[in-house]
C-alpha cells in the first residue's frame, strides 16, 4: 500500500471488462485521444486509482471525473466531445464534464427516464407547459428516421429531456430489426442537442479503441509486466507502457502518409523489428557489405517476413 499526497493507491474491486466480473487488483485509468480521420487511439495520462476503502467520502467517478480535470490542459483545443459507456452516464460525471467545455457522449440504460420536449404553442395563462409526454424506448414510432445504417439496422434522434441529468440531450437510437420475432435497440446520447445522430454513432463506436490501446500494451508494451509497488514506480511504467504504443503508431503512420486507410498492427511492428535486428546480425556476423544487401530488391520482403499488415 502506498500513499501519494491525498490519493491511497493500492488493490480494490473493479469492474474486469475480459471477464466480465468484479475482481480484485490494479486499475488504470486512461485518457485517449481518437483520430476520427484515421479511427486510431493514442494514450494521453494513465493513473491507477486510488483504494476507496480509505478514501470513504470519493466515489469512483469523483476520481474519473478529477483524472479528466488533471488532463483537460493537455488535450488538444479541437477536442470537443469525450466518448465513455453507460457506466458514466450519471448526473455528477456530466456536469463535472460539462464544466470542463466538452460535451458527453455515451449510452443510455433501456429504463432512462426520458421525456419528450413540448414544442407546440403554449397557452396565453399559466406556467409554460415543458413536456409531451414520457418516452417509450420500445416505441420508437415519435422518433425522428434519419437514415439506414445497414440493412435492417436504423437510426433515428429526438431532442429529449432526461430526467437524472437535468437536461437536454440529442438521442442517436440504434434499432435494429433483421431478427422480425425479436428486435432489438441500443440507445446512445450527446449533451451537445446540435450534434448530429450520425455523428453521435460514428464517435460512440469510436470510443472501442481504447479497448485496443490497452489490448496492444498488455500484449507488446509491457503493461502488465512491472512487480513494482512504489506508486511513482507504477505511474512511469503505465506512462512508459502507452507512450511506447502511442510511437509505435505515429513511426506507422508517418511511414504510410497519404495511404488510405490508415492500417495499424502492434503485431507487425514487433515482428518487422524483429526482422530488421535479425538481418543486421547476419549482415554483421557474415561480414557482408550492408549497402549492397540492403540495396537488393527482395530485402524489403525479408523485412516484412511474418508481418499482417505491410
Amino acid at each position: 500500500m502506498a500513499k501519494s499526497g491525498k490519493k491511497t493507491f493500492g488493490l480494490d474491486q473493479f469492474y474486469n471488462g475480459s471477464h466480465s466480473r468484479v475482481e480484485k487488483g490494479l486499475e488504470v485509468s486512461l485518457v485517449a485521444v481518437v483520430d476520427v480521420e484515421t479511427e486510431v487511439g493514442y494514450g494521453l495520462l494513465a493513473e491507477q486509482t486510488f483504494d476507496q476503502a480509505f478514501c470513504p467520502d470519493l466515489t469512483r467517478m469523483d476520481y474519473y471525473l478529477h483524472h479528466l480535470e488533471i488532463t483537460r490542459p493537455q488535450l488538444p483545443p479541437q477536442v470537443r466531445y469525450l466518448a465513455v459507456d453507460g457506466a458514466y452516464a450519471k448526473e455528477p460525471f456530466v456536469s463535472g464534464v460539462r464544466t470542463l467545455k466538452l460535451d458527453v457522449i455515451s449510452k443510455l440504460r433501456r429504463d432512462a427516464n426520458l421525456r419528450y420536449v413540448f414544442e407546440g404553442e403554449q397557452k396565453a395563462r399559466g406556467a409554460k407547459r415543458k413536456y409531451d409526454g414520457k418516452v417509450d424506448l420500445a416505441d420508437p414510432t415519435r422518433l425522428s428516421w434519419v437514415r439506414e445504417l445497414q440493412s435492417g439496422v436504423e437510426l433515428h434522434t429526438a431532442i429529449v429531456w432526461h430526467v437524472s441529468l437535468k437536461r437536454k440531450i440529442r438521442l442517436a437510437y440504434v434499432l435494429d430489426h433483421r431478427k422480425p420475432n425479436k428486435p432489438s435497440y441500443a440507445v446512445l446520447f450527446s449533451t451537445d442537442i446540435n450534434q448530429s445522430a450520425d455523428e453521435i454513432y460514428r464517435f460512440y463506436k469510436l470510443r472501442f479503441q481504447i479497448e485496443f490501446i490497452f489490448r496492444d500494451a498488455k500484449q507488446f508494451t509491457g503493461l502488465s509486466d512491472c512487480q513494482a509497488r512504489d506508486v511513482k514506480k507504477l505511474d512511469f511504467h503505465f506512462n512508459a507502457s502507452f507512450t511506447a504504443l502511442n510511437l509505435a503508431k505515429f513511426d506507422a503512420h508517418r511511414q504510410q502518409l497519404g495511404q488510405k486507410p490508415f492500417v495499424f498492427s502492434m503485431a507487425s511492428v514487433k515482428r518487422q523489428a524483429l526482422n530488421d535486428h535479425l538481418l543486421d546480425t547476419f549482415i554483421s556476423t557474415l561480414g557482408l557489405s550492408p549497402t549492397i544487401i540492403k540495396s537488393h530488391p527482395n530485402y524489403q520482403n525479408l523485412r516484412s517476413y511474418g508481418v499482417i499488415t505491410a
